[in-house]
């Protein structure tokens, strides 16, 4: 058998005292429900999911990742507004939003031309920054579900400087997954 991790490329997020206080706010409302909520500690942008990865690949990954981020300037993100993946009746990730002037979606592209030079890629055509905060099961009650998302719809939850982008390894565990960092990618 052959020896694999488990990876993704990935922008660390810092949450503000705000983005919290937001964060326990929607989640206290709604704590009759059945979802499993991220840890703000471990949250992050996904810019690129591998997957099960032979680690034979992974010194081209770096050598890809590496050059992307050697195209990209640092920049600021804003986190703000909470919006649903799903419909109104089906639900399935509730998630904040980030606006960065396009500069995810540069880093996104880069990243993407630079693996498709070693057969890596791209998982979707559309990509959205967002951060995932809940992964719905079941919701029971429907109309408070709505209002609550209603009432958050539009926030700000802090500004933040992004210098790096992350190659992570993800070992899942029934608590929930670790995220180990393989590489880090200073951005210029």
């Amino acid at each position: 058998m052959q020896n694999t991790k488990r990876l993704f490329a990935a922008i660390k997020i810092h949450p503000s005292d705000e983005f919290l206080k937001i964060y326990n706010q929607i989640k206290s409302a709604l704590r009759n429900e059945r979802i499993t909520w991220v840890n703000p500690a471990t949250m992050h942008l996904t810019i690129k999911f591998f997957g099960e990865t032979l680690t034979s690949q992974i010194p081209d990954i770096d050598k890809c990742l590496k050059q992307a981020c050697s195209t990209i300037k640092t920049f600021g993100l804003e986190i703000k507004n909470t919006g649903m993946f799903g419909s109104r009746y089906e639900p399935r990730v509730i998630w904040f939003g980030i606006e960065d002037g396009n500069a995810m979606q540069t880093l996104f592209h880069e990243a993407g031309r630079q693996l498709k030079t070693i057969g890596i890629f791209p998982d979707r055509q559309n990509f959205v920054p967002h951060l995932t905060i809940g992964r719905i099961k079941e919701i029971k009650n429907k109309k408070n579900y709505q209002e609550v998302l209603d009432k958050y719809r539009e926030h700000k939850s802090g500004r933040q400087t992004i210098h790096e982008l992350i190659l992570f390894e993800s070992i899942l565990h029934r608590e929930g997954p670790v995220y180990i960092p393989v590489h880090t990618y200073q951005l210029i």
